[in-house]
């Protein structure tokens, strides 16, 4: 009977529990570093164990109890370790042993099952006649699975080993318990630090214990049986019989025997029908080094023979043992076949991986380096960043030895690598510009695709008076070249021009694209254009269509073979739920995509910006600032225009938030000039809220008009309705501003309306988010027109405040107050604690007392009061004293003496500790926003 790990213990625990049960015998079998030593140790330290006497015997090293020692049949627990090591000596006097367990007693036996002397049978032969009463039980002990490697190298080395180094881990180690341990010490001893990746996996090498124990076993064979192990190191993959013995060079019979040999040996085991190989992976390199080079060459020579006949043929493998053995003609005709498969079904970072390896070799002849490098640069395009693809081309183009032709469109997908891939624009635009005129005459399509790539918008510098002049060119040279892929080329940039810019026709440019092209090439230009027609549905605000094309661009380019553009659809995605307010999970999606596109920090921006934006509204300022800079990955000025103008007004906010309106208002002047440069006006709309406060709060109010203007006139009559949301925002922000003394009741008033009317257009898209900041504009604007009411008498000498009704002005602030509570909620169902925070703050000056609560404050003695919960909570979400003072309007010294108080009665030792114990703390929770006191917010002072 195999058992479980939990019910083979149970048993034995029974058994030694009391002392009239039955004995149980438990047979622990597993592969060498599976853990048989450690479970063995985990059933001695079971709390049934801890009065029965626990007899250690390890076989082959201290030969065990003699025939006289004690008396058998006390009750005890037998633990027995590396069975497979006893002569038949010490095997009979174990089953002596346990042929006498008596009642209360039992025994565990472990062995490794490919190294019995009979296989199967761990006490030898003839089997054992077990006693009628005693219960047989058999634990197989099983591999780690991928979860439970990553569990182990995140306690080794941390949370930055990625899933692509621990899936690396997984494979190279089979999962084996022992090999994964001794290999991550490996990878934690290295210097350089690890970094997470899975090419530092594999180039760590193979652990000391397995490399001996591979090593002994082979060693163990006779030189003429070596070779079958040899030639399933220089394999690396598991093989059948006959390509095994093929490789090994033995004949048919000589290598039959050898393999037999092998598997009896366990230098080599079975991994399926015909299959056979190493059990540990990372055995082979072991092996391989342990080869005479000259025997090693040999073998390459007969494998890429023997792999060349399978079919489908694997020219990658096929190329890589022609390398290494030498026969630099057949590697290079390998490569190309390698490169033109894995191009031709869309693996191209397959193929870019083999081309760079390939053309970074010394002593390539210039004319194999002319035939590969077009072929790298097709793949690098539609695949993933790599540094040395750019280093590779940069070096090629340089040739003046090669055809126009070819340095041109080698040109071309250098630019094209550097803008999309690397984010270094002003090269790639050079770059791009030199490939066009180098192509118009010789290869117009392509020359069409350098111009359709100029006339993108997203990028600093040109305006789009600039991108619209490459595009005419772009048409006429695609058109005069015939070539349906370029002309899709073309037709996707020209509507991504057009969406971007809301134009009137942009949607039918869309839906013009051919979606069903069955030309690989023109399929992958569909689904770019799908995708960034997709980003720019976001951008604007069309978010139901937006998910529509989201869902249809990353369908076609995982189909098409297009990882880059599917990339760019999933971080628009995380944009696209940011707006629309679906932020459970958010912050971690980011994260999670930022490590997954770890030497791509350009491609990972949206994720970046998401996430950034999250922390500001959840009140971890410091965090905040950090995302938005893309935590230095990348610099903020090389990002696409939409992201620098919405990183921006992030940080502007930010500023004003921390009342360092000099600094905000500098920052929002120079985040205008770049979209104002551009030209493409619905990109403002997350700047220009922002922006304009700033401007107003250090006294600028030209300027800020003029941005109104500028905003209004950019916008012409296209359908952008986030943008347009976001003027009368901006409007409203300027009114609220400007309100003049002898009239701010009326002005305050009108703010408030141009509030609720962005607010209802932020409703409509819907982006719950801008939603409540707008309504809790208009909120605060009515409360504050009320408080200038009762201020300001109409009798009183210079009030020229039109006369008030007492009754309509309790109504509408009753209203306001009924409005800023609903916001204060929206806020804390989306999570934006800082908002929430403020928007109660703002409440708490205008909510009346409850009826029937006694005078005076209530006693929080034991517990935190809600003042103290909200302080609390922004001050483990990160602000300073001084932040929080400015978002709940108390002085620094309240907020320092509530956190003193938070901390007593929490028993927190400090703010990281208080984060911890908040969670439990009585009166934090669901009490975190309950009403309390606060001083009068001012209109236009919160952010």
């Amino acid at each position: 009977m195999i058992a479980t790990r939990g019910s083979a213990l149970r048993p034995l625990a029974r058994a030694l529990a009391d002392e009239r049960a039955d004995p149980v015998l438990l047979f622990v079998e597993g592969l060498a570093g599976q853990g048989k030593s450690h479970l063995l140790q985990e059933l001695a330290g079971l709390p049934e164990t801890a009065n029965t006497v626990r007899v250690w015997w390890r076989c082959g090293v201290d030969g065990g109890p003699s025939d006289g020692d004690g008396d058998r049949r006390m009750p005890a627990l037998w633990l027995v370790d590396d069975v497979h090591r006893a002569d038949e000596d010490e095997l009979r006097r174990l089953r002596l042993v346990l042929e006498g367990l008596g009642p209360g007693s039992g025994a565990a036996v472990a062995y490794r099952p490919e190294e019995l002397s009979v296989p199967g049978l761990p006490l030898g032969s003839p089997p054992m006649a077990y006693p009628p009463r005693m219960t047989v039980l058999r634990h197989r002990l099983e591999s780690w699975d991928e979860e439970r490697v990553r569990r182990a190298a995140v306690e080794a080395l941390g949370e930055d080993c990625t899933a692509e180094a621990v899936r690396t881990l997984h494979e190279q180690t089979g999962g084996v318990p022992r090999v994964v341990v001794d290999l991550l010490a490996v990878l934690r001893e290295r210097r350089p630090a690890f970094a997470g990746t899975g090419a530092e996996v594999e180039a760590a090498g193979t652990p000391t214990r397995l490399a001996e124990l591979v090593l002994s076993r082979t060693h163990a064979l006779s030189p003429a049986d070596r070779p079958v192990v040899w030639a399933a190191a220089v394999l690396d993959e598991p093989a059948g019989r006959d390509e095994l013995i093929a490789v090994s060079g033995l004949g048919a019979a000589s290598g039959n025997s050898a393999l037999l040999r092998a598997l009896d040996s366990a230098a080599l085991a079975e991994l399926g029908e015909d299959r056979y190989g190493f059990a540990v992976p990372l055995a082979a390199p072991a092996v391989r080094a342990s080869m005479p080079g000259p025997v090693r060459q040999d073998l390459h020579r007969r494998a890429a023979g023997a792999l060349s006949r399978r079919q489908p043929v694997a020219w990658h493998a096929v190329a890589e043992h022609h390398r290494a053995a030498g026969d630099s003609r057949r590697w290079i005709k390998a490569v190309e076949k390698a490169a033109e498969s894995a191009a031709a079904s869309s693996r191209h970072q397959q193929a870019v991986t083999l081309l760079e390896r390939t053309l970074a070799a010394p002593g390539l002849p210039p004319q194999v380096r002319a035939r590969l490098a077009p072929l790298l640069a097709r793949s690098a395009v539609t695949g993933l960043r790599s540094d040395q693809t750019v280093e590779v081309l940069a070096q090629i183009v340089q040739d003046t030895s090669l055809p126009p032709a070819v340095r041109g469109e080698l040109r071309l997908d250098l630019g094209l690598l550097l803008c999309n891939q690397m984010g270094r624009y002003p090269e790639g635009r050079r770059a791009l510009e030199t490939a066009a005129a180098e192509l118009v005459e010789v290869r117009p399509g392509l020359a069409a695709r350098a111009m359709a790539a100029l006339s993108s918008p997203y990028w600093p510098g040109d305006s789009i008076d600039v991108h619209r002049e490459w595009l005419v060119k772009a048409m006429a040279a695609a058109e005069a070249s015939g070539d349906g892929s370029m002309r899709t080329a073309v037709l996707a940039n020209r509507a991504a021009l057009a969406t971007s810019c809301a134009e009137p026709d942009a949607w039918e440019l869309v839906k013009g694209l051919p979606l069903e092209a069955t030309d690989p090439a023109c399929a992958r230009q569909a689904a770019r254009g799908l995708c960034n027609a997709a980003d720019s549905a976001v951008w604007l605000g069309l978010h139901e269509q937006a998910e529509d094309l989201l869902a249809q661009g990353r369908d076609l380019s995982a189909r098409s073979g297009a990882p880059y553009f599917e990339h760019n659809a999933l971080g628009a995605q995380l944009l696209q739920e940011w707006w629309t307010g679906r932020w459970s999970g958010l912050a971690k999606r980011c994260e999670d995509f930022v490590a997954a596109t770890a030497d791509m920090p350009l491609i990972a921006s949206d994720a970046y910006i998401v996430r950034g934006l999250l922390a500001l509204a959840q009140g971890d300022w410091g965090e905040a600032a950090c995302w938005l800079s893309q935590r230095g990955t990348f610099g903020t000025k090389d990002l696409p225009v939409p992201l620098t103008a919405t990183a921006a007004g992030a940080v502007v906010r930010l500023a004003l938030a921390r009342q360092e309106v000099e600094a905000a208002a500098e920052q929002a002047r120079a985040a205008w000039q770049v979209v104002a440069e551009k030209g493409v006006w619905s990109w403002a709309a997350e700047l220009a809220p922002w922006a304009v406060e700033a401007l107003a709060r250090v006294g600028d109010n030209a300027t800020a008009h003029t941005m109104v203007r500028s905003f209004s006139q950019g916008l012409g009559p296209g359908y952008a309705p986030a943008a347009r949301a976001a003027l009368i925002w901006s409007r409203a922000v300027l009114a609220e501003t400007e309100a003049p003394d002898h009239d701010r009741r009326d002005g305050l008033l009108r703010a408030a309306e141009l509030y609720r009317q962005a607010a209802a257009a932020y409703a409509e898209l819907p982006r719950p988010y801008a939603q409540a900041l707008a309504s809790e504009g208009a909120a605060r604007c009515v409360l504050a027109a009320d408080t200038e009411a009762h201020d300001c008498p109409a009798a009183e000498t210079g009030c020229t405040s039109s006369s008030t009704d007492p009754a309509s002005d309790r109504a509408s602030a009753l209203s306001a107050t009924t409005e800023l509570d609903a916001c204060a909620q929206r806020f804390t169902d989306l999570g934006a604690v800082w908002d929430a925070a403020r928007a109660r703050a703002l409440l708490r000056t205008r909510q009346p007392a409850k009826k029937g609560r006694p005078p005076g404050r209530p006693s929080h003695a034991d517990e935190l009061s809600p003042r103290e919960a909200e302080v609390a909570q922004l001050a483990v979400s990160g602000l300073t004293n001084r932040e929080i003072a400015a978002t709940l309007h108390l002085s620094p010294r309240t907020v320092e003496q509530h956190i003193a108080r938070a901390m007593r009665k929490t028993g927190a030792l400090s703010r990281r500790d208080l984060d911890h114990r908040l969670g439990g703390a009585p009166g934090s929770g669901a009490r975190l926003f309950a009403p309390g006191g606060s001083r009068p917010v001012r209109a236009g002072e919160i952010c």
